[in-house]
């Protein structure tokens, strides 16, 4: 299994690169995760990805500099900078997504419905643990 695991991860990553060169799998994570929340502060990134705080700001600094993210203070409380989308990053997590969605089609074109119904419920069951378990962040 944790082979099997491994590989998945491996070809995620792999994927990701190849479907946009902008976009990291973390970078594709990170944007998808401003669009379904739309917008949130960079140390919420870090702490719904399990990741270092120093991680996610290379991350963020790298998708503004691509003009895919901006800061916007937050309207309650000036003090705060909320993450949001630009167009430009709607548009390209868009493009990638579709990628991705067709991918997913190919891959499983095979499967039956019963298949396809099982192993979302595995996929769902799984992450469902995994998001029970805090992440705790490595240090340095």
């Amino acid at each position: 299994m944790q082979r099997e695991l491994t590989a998945f991860a491996r070809r995620a990553r792999a994927t990701a690169g190849r479907l946009h060169p902008q976009l990291s799998l973390v970078s594709y994570t990170l944007l998808g995760h401003l669009e379904q929340s739309n917008g949130c502060r960079a140390t919420d990134l870090a702490a719904d990805h399990g990741l270092d705080k120093s991680t996610v700001s290379r991350q963020v600094a790298a998708l503004e500099r691509a003009g895919l993210i901006e800061r916007r203070l937050d309207r309650d409380d000036h003090r705060v900078q909320v993450l949001h989308l630009t167009e430009a990053g709607t548009a390209i997590l868009a493009e990638v997504t579709e990628s991705r969605h067709t991918a997913f089609q190919e891959r499983l074109a095979g499967w039956s419905e019963a298949d396809l119904e099982r192993f979302a419920a595995y996929l769902l069951r799984y992450n469902a643990a995994a998001a029970a378990t805090p992440i705790v962040p490595a240090t340095d």
